[in-house]
């Protein structure tokens, strides 16, 4: 078990869809960052990466006897679990169009939301970003699950921590294989690094642009948008059958 999960990730066989990709999963974590900086940071102080953050702040309001405090979290929570509700239907209903996937639709309905969101005046209600930025956030974990045949979410950092205490115990426990382990922890560091890039960027702009810095998020959106498109049309147009890894 332990070589097969070796072999997974320096495999070099080139039968991996255009959505399972490194490089696809790297902008998906910088915009995993930039997302959550951007909500944290001006709408509202609420978690829409993930909830666990969220369930932790509605605990402790409920704990203070801070009823309507603590409803507060359950908007983005529902949107979350909205989020991934949606996704699945999506997900089968796309595949019998045959016409593209339903990763490339999702990241074009980021792009729109990232679009609608930037022209949102400031005086607008802070759930409505809450709302729409967790339900993509939900659809983009659970679209995009595996890199290359490695279990990756690209809207939080808890298992890339994992992996990495993970990959070095492996490693010291297997010296023989530890260029493997340690290529792995590599990664999962790579992208905990453009993670924080992302929110990085994001807390900047949001101090320059405040609700349009939103915007800036399109740059990737856009990238990743045109390359799974392409790869729908023309290099991948007889695999659109193909389920993903992890799915």
């Amino acid at each position: 078990m332990e070589k097969k999960a070796v072999q997974t990730v320096e495999s070099t066989k080139d039968d991996f869809l255009e959505c399972e990709r490194w490089r696809v999963f790297i902008l998906m974590m910088f915009v995993g960052g930039y997302f959550g900086a951007f909500t944290y940071s001006i709408r509202g102080n609420v978690f829409c990466n993930a909830q666990t953050g969220n369930f932790v702040l509605m605990a402790m309001a409920l704990g203070n006897q801070e009823w309507l405090h603590a409803l507060y979290f359950v908007i983005p929570i529902s949107a979350y679990c909205l989020g991934a509700f949606i996704s699945e239907i999506a997900g089968s209903q796309i595949k019998r169009l045959h016409l593209f996937r339903w990763d490339t639709l999702l990241v074009l309905i980021e792009i729109v939301v990232v679009g609608f969101l930037g022209f949102l005046p400031e005086s607008a209600p802070v759930q409505i970003t809450q709302v729409l930025i967790n339900l993509i956030c939900s659809m983009q974990y659970n679209t995009f699950r595996q890199a290359q045949g490695v279990p990756m979410a690209t809207t939080f950092c808890t298992n890339h921590i994992r992996q990495v205490g993970i990959a070095i115990c492996k490693a010291i426990r297997h010296p023989a294989q530890k260029s493997s382990y340690f290529h792995r922890m590599w990664i999962h560091l790579g992208m905990l690094t453009v993670f924080v890039a992302g929110g990085v960027l994001s807390t900047y702009f949001c101090n320059i642009f405040l609700g349009k810095a939103i915007w800036l998020s399109l740059i990737p959106l856009l990238i990743l948008f045109i390359d799974l498109l392409y790869a729908d049309l023309k290099t991948e147009k007889g695999r659109l059958d193909q389920i993903p890894r992890g799915h």
